[in-house]
């Protein structure tokens, strides 16, 4: 794992020293990624620099260096990731007279596009990985990405000089860089809590969406195409409406069982330690499952613990590590350990981002980097296999209320926003009977909830909901409105057979990259420590997961039966079966006493009207409702607080 970055500019713009010298100050700013080795490579006629930093995986020798140039003098890369098929590869180049001096997969990965061109090489690799490519014959840069978006690439031209790199550090070391925030795109933050793809909080800077190649010279006019997708989840989807899988279930869970072997198989390759993320979950358990019956030695399991119960996991984790015979390490982290993160925040993840699981996420990181290098992960398992709660609650819950007319759920929705809160404290047990997701400590919320689903007009407008932290967010902004994103405009939705496989689909390219990867490759890559995911970047796994059908994903009231299927022929049913938790810390309760003073601060009226974006109105009266208990306002607070936490370490 590592760090890429550079700029294309006006050729002759800068000496060879000047570009030089102006690379290796962007590479600094990415040391955490890559502290084993530093490159850079610059061509001043051609207006060209890339820089690189080196966590050092496969191939720890000098031939594994980058930024490395290709045999025939035609391409030179930075590329930051793992492609793991890269030994296949490589046999098939050797047949076709390719020589090669190392072991990398780096050197295969230029052997592959001087054979066959840059998409179709792109295509045959199995990986995780962010690249830039420059062709020195056409004057051309490639910008790549992975699939799913596992490893981060932002790109975008400030005048004529367009930056590239893993993290938004890098770019804004060079002197070109305009730190204008898109207020657009704060707008979007405030409802997800993460900046969606393609944009960025910088105007004019963006993220390269996954599973995307851009290519751009800088000949007269500025040559900006747009990316070009060489995969897509949606075409393979369609794809799986007239091809599903036709087997039976018992057929579903060998197949199933033989790819992630595989796949898992491939990513304990390493010339450094590996071990494993684990949590006793279904997700992190099959795949330490799947290490242990392939390894040679015991495979080494990390988990943090909380004092908290209802946040706590690693008594499940530590009854599956004991039931596999892993060398199991935990750490129990008190509540001053936890909190000593969050200053980290801002700088670690460069732009606003206010998932409370990056804390956790964190620390399980620093604990894994201590005993190994490289650390394998379940993520993915929810998305593809159809995890999460609102996979089952949201069809079901429009399925129970659509057959009343539209004006007449409005009408209610109306009636019972009439009736005061406090009023219906003592009759939310009626609602909390039909609509069991809507159980809470709070009233407040659960009147809210309801009149959300009373208003929605089809169930699109359900999901939207669930994921939407602050509803109407361009209301707390001064001069901003709403970008038109994917998931703002249901009319853009993918399509999928069922309203569930939809919602699926939807976090696979939403959710899981710009939220769940972003935040493993941040808090991981923070501490130097490289994350795998077997059931994301093998392209394989993903494409047979999103051919299955429903039933056989989600069962009954279970969901991901067909991965648990697998997992009982490893571990006991007993030690895996149990709700659901969530991988967070207690935001809600900090926020009401240890945080209070901080976040106090933070949205102090003066303080939130002097930094002239938000409406201090609507805030003040959340984090009021938040202190005396009749909302949980956590979500909303949190993202308001980690935007200006990022503001103060960076505006």
């Amino acid at each position: 794992m590592c760090g890429i970055t550079g700029f294309l500019e006006p050729p002759e713009t800068h000496s060879l020293d000047d570009q030089l010298s102006q690379v290796r100050r962007m590479m600094a700013a990415l040391v955490h990624r890559g502290p084993d080795d530093a490159g850079a490579w610059c061509d001043p006629e051609a207006g060209l620099a890339l820089g690189f930093r080196r966590l050092a995986i496969l191939d720890l020798s000098p031939t594994g260096h980058q930024p490395m140039i290709s045999s025939d003098g035609r391409y030179v890369i930075i590329f930051n990731g793992e492609v793991y098929n890269h030994a296949s590869i490589r046999a098939e180049l050797a047949g076709l007279g390719h020589a090669f001096r190392g072991s990398s997969d780096t050197e295969v990965l230029l052997a592959a596009v001087s054979q066959w061109g840059v998409e179709p090489a792109v295509r045959r690799f199995n990986g995780m990985f962010a690249i830039a490519l420059w062709d020195r014959h056409e004057k051309r840069l490639f910008l790549i990405r992975d699939r799913i978006g596992i490893k981060p690439l932002y790109y975008g031209w400030m005048g004529k000089t367009l930056l590239f790199g893993s993290e938004l550090k890098a770019l804004r070391s060079h002197p070109a860089f305009d730190a204008a925030i898109d207020r657009d795109v704060l707008a979007l933050y405030l409802r997800f809590n993460y900046v969606p793809a393609p944009y960025t909080i910088y105007r004019g800077i963006f993220k390269l969406l996954p599973g995307c190649i851009l290519s751009m010279k800088h000949d007269p006019p500025l040559d900006e195409q747009s990316p070009i997708p060489y995969w897509s989840a949606q075409a393979v989807v369609d794809r799986a409406a007239s091809e599903r899988f036709q087997g039976t279930d018992r057929e579903a869970i060998g197949a199933l069982d033989s790819l992630l072997r595989r796949s898992v198989a491939l990513r304990m390759i390493a010339d450094v330690p590996v071990g494993a993320f684990l949590s006793g979950g279904v997700d992190s358990s099959l795949i330490v499952a799947l290490m242990q019956i392939q390894g040679s030695r015991k495979v080494k399991t990390f988990t943090i613990g909380f004092r908290e119960s209802d946040f706590d996991e690693a008594g499940y984790a530590r009854s599956v590590a004991r039931h596999l015979g892993t060398e199991h390490t935990e750490l129990y982290l008190t509540p001053q350990e936890t909190r000593s993160v969050i200053p980290l925040l801002p700088t670690l993840f460069d732009e606003p981002f206010a998932d409370s699981s990056q804390i956790p996420t964190y620390l399980v990181s620093k604990l894994a980097h201590q005993h190994v290098t490289v650390s394998l992960s379940g993520d993915g398992g929810d998305e593809l296999f159809g995890g999460y709660q609102h996979y089952f609650w949201t069809p079901s819950v429009w399925k129970r209320i659509a057959w009343v007319p539209t004006n007449l759920r409005h009408l209610g929705a109306g009636l019972i926003q009439a009736i005061s809160p406090s009023l219906w404290a003592t009759g939310i047990g009626f609602a909390g009977r039909i609509f069991s997701n809507l159980r809470t400590t709070y009233p407040g919320d659960k009147v809210n909830r309801l009149v959300e689903l009373l208003e929605a007009n089809r169930p699109e407008s359900i999901y939207l909901n669930i994921v939407s932290r602050w509803k109407s967010p361009a209301n707390l902004l001064l001069a901003a409105s709403e970008l038109a994103t994917t998931l703002v405009r249901p009319d853009r939705w993918p399509e999928a057979s069922s309203l569930a496989e939809k919602i699926m689909l939807l976090d696979l390219l939403t959710y899981l990259p710009d939220d769940i990867l972003t935040k493993v490759d941040r808090a991981s890559m923070g501490v130097s420590l490289e994350v795998r995911a077997p059931f994301l970047d093998d392209h394989e796994v993903m494409e047979f997961a999103l051919g299955l059908p429903l039933n056989m994903k989600i069962r009954g009231k279970v969901g991901k039966w067909v991965l648990r299927q697998v997992l009982y022929q490893y571990v006991p049913k007993a030690l895996i079966d149990r709700p659901k938790m969530g991988f967070g810390v207690p935001i809600d309760w900090w926020l009401r006493g240890p945080l209070r003073d901080w976040a106090e601060a933070l949205i102090d009226e003066k303080r939130l009207v002097q930094g002239g974006f938000f409406r201090p109105g609507p805030i003040r009266q959340s984090w009021a409702e938040h202190l005396e208990g009749s909302h949980d306002r956590q979500y909303q607070l949190w993202g308001i607080l980690m935007f200006q936490s990022w503001l103060e370490a960076n505006g």
